[in-house]
């Protein structure tokens, strides 16, 4: 298993892994000011909704003393994901200077670790022996400070010594799939097999998966979860095959002040995501693109949401 934290202080720095080099080269970097850490968040060298918002708390320390200010470009850096704002805002009460609030950044940072491996025992239950586990995205140790949320749950039931196989899907625009939770599942030994995005309904279809577990960005009052685009097409095709859908997130990703999904803002990224890969181009100049990073999971698809305090169906509130 992987030794190394995807993000933590560094003697008055954020040392991360540069998510963007994986997995051809393993790259940490160092963030200085807050406007590393903004671009960081920007340019997906650190993603996923916890720890991003690990990020965005280590962002105020960096930002101080204008923590207002810190906190609003914070927020802007990336809309959807809910663990920015919850971070900021409790970040926001931290009485005292610049050593409480990063007393307050590093304590964020062991919960999350915690907070992963009760998701992981919590969601573990519903693995058995033989399954074949669907996930999307990146949802692991790199979308976490460790151990990691919807992989987490594959971890913990891997560790149980329960035999599993994990479908990767590449996760196109920006292949985190295949670069990144391939690359997690390979260090860590779980048997995978990697697919293209369009490939879920052939294996649901033949009869090849067992189970999904996905994490989410930001989920609403009512159910609704916002992740990695393709995770709707999925859960479509979960409910026609009557496969479980379940989605692995701590509590901090729910977002009482949205109702529904349809209240979610949706981040839209640079065309140049879609039409090149890796610096390659694959498509015609000139052309029209639409590059949404998310999109909305309806509750009624969701069998049920693996957080922290344990498994919870319709609700995870």
């Amino acid at each position: 298993m992987r030794k190394m934290r995807t993000i933590e202080w560094k003697t008055r720095k954020v040392k991360i892994i540069d998510q963007t080099k994986l997995p051809r080269k393993l790259e940490f970097v160092y963030l200085k000011t807050l406007s590393d850490v903004i671009r960081a968040i920007k340019e997906l060298k650190i993603r996923g909704a916890p720890a991003i918002g690990v990020a965005a708390a280590y962002g105020m320390v960096l930002g101080y003393p204008n923590l207002k200010d810190a906190a609003r470009k914070l927020i802007a850096s990336r809309p959807t994901a809910n663990s920015i704002a919850w971070a900021v805002e409790r970040m926001l009460k931290v009485k005292g200077g610049k050593d409480q609030l990063l007393a307050e950044a590093n304590k964020m940072a062991e919960e999350d670790i915690k907070i992963n491996r009760a998701i992981g025992r919590n969601g573990a239950k519903l693995i058995k022996s033989g399954m074949n586990i669907l996930t999307q995205c990146n949802a692991g140790s790199l979308a976490t400070v460790d151990y990691g949320t919807a992989l987490g749950v594959i971890r913990a039931a891997f560790d149980e010594g329960k035999k599993i196989h994990v479908y990767v899907p590449e996760t196109r625009p920006v292949l985190q799939g295949s670069r990144l939770t391939a690359w997690e599942l390979k260090q860590s030994k779980i048997p995978f097999t990697l697919i293209t995005d369009n490939m879920v309904g052939y294996l649901m279809a033949e009869g090849k998966v067992d189970i999904v577990i996905v994490g989410a960005d930001r989920i609403a009052k009512n159910g609704d979860v916002a992740n990695k685009i393709g995770t709707y097409q999925i859960a479509v095709l979960a409910k026609h095959h009557g496969i479980p859908f379940y989605v692995a997130a701590p509590r901090s990703v729910i977002d009482k002040n949205v109702r529904t999904g349809k209240d979610i803002i949706i981040e839209q990224r640079d065309p140049k995501e879609v039409i090149e890969i890796l610096g390659i181009k694959i498509a015609p100049k000139g052309i029209n693109v639409f590059n949404p990073a998310f999109d909305i999971t309806p509750a009624e698809l969701i069998s049920g949401y693996i957080n922290e305090k344990g498994i919870f169906k319709p609700s995870p509130a």
